[in-house]
């Protein structure tokens, strides 16, 4: 799928900056949930506050690219597929900015594990987790600038593996704390910021969503994979998940 053509040259450059803007948005939230997770596993107080402190750039870039999807609407009525981008972006951005405050939670929860070494027990699991859900924020951005709808229902199916990991990761923290009651605490903070990662998923899962409705112009929230994938694509995809 590519955005329409119209006769109006500032018409289709509203569009593509509309775009753009959504792009260097997420490319700004998918730095700030890297860097929050390295804040984590490295236990780096400075860098967990720099990202804690870094949250005002997401937010003025909702408003901005809001506001100019509002001023598209008014002036140009868009209809057919340029009124659903206008649509998926504005609820795109919204998923970004909640993005942005999972990784702001997170870092704050990091900068009161940084002196903490008991962590170290479950790194292997934060590490694994973090990694599935930073790789699904990654191609989610990028099933949105390709405007890749296969692309799209591969990633939903990765959204139940980040379930399974939370959930081996809940047992250990709920083990550790029983062993030593001293960890409660610092094992809470892990839990809290376990639980954010899995939110950051769930907000990559919504891009999706948002990518098929562009592109097939269906919208599938509440809707289970199997009869997204039996209904809107019924040929062959590769299965998401690993």
């Amino acid at each position: 799928m590519e955005i329409g053509q119209h006769i109006s040259q500032r018409y289709n450059e509203e569009l593509e900056d509309i775009r753009n803007q959504v792009l260097k948005m997420g490319g700004l939230v998918e730095s700030q949930a890297e860097q929050a997770v390295k804040a984590l596993l490295e236990s780096d107080f400075e860098l967990a506050k720099a990202v804690a402190n870094g949250d005002e750039a997401v937010n003025q870039m909702e408003v901005d690219i809001d506001e100019e999807c509002t001023r598209v609407i008014a002036r140009r009525q868009p209809t057919a597929s340029d009124l659903r981008l206008v649509v998926a972006v504005v609820k795109v951005i919204t998923d970004l900015e909640r993005i942005g405050d999972e990784a702001e939670k997170i870092a704050r929860y990091s900068k009161k594990l940084a002196k903490k070494q008991n962590i170290t027990r479950m790194h292997s699991e934060l590490s694994h987790m973090s990694q599935l859900v930073l790789t699904m924020l990654h191609d989610s951005l990028d099933a949105f600038a390709r405007l890749d709808a296969d692309g799209a229902v591969r990633i939903l199916g990765k959204d139940q593996q980040v379930n399974v990991e939370l959930d081996n990761l809940s047992r250990l923290l709920i083990t550790f704390m029983m062993e030593d009651p001293r960890h409660i605490k610092s094992a809470l903070r892990v839990s809290w910021c376990a639980r954010s990662l899995e939110r950051i998923a769930d907000h990559a899962q919504n891009i999706c969503e948002y990518v098929i409705y562009l592109v097939k112009g269906k919208d599938v929230r509440h809707t289970s994979l199997e009869h997204i994938r039996s209904k809107y694509f019924p040929y062959d995809i590769e299965d998401g998940e690993e």
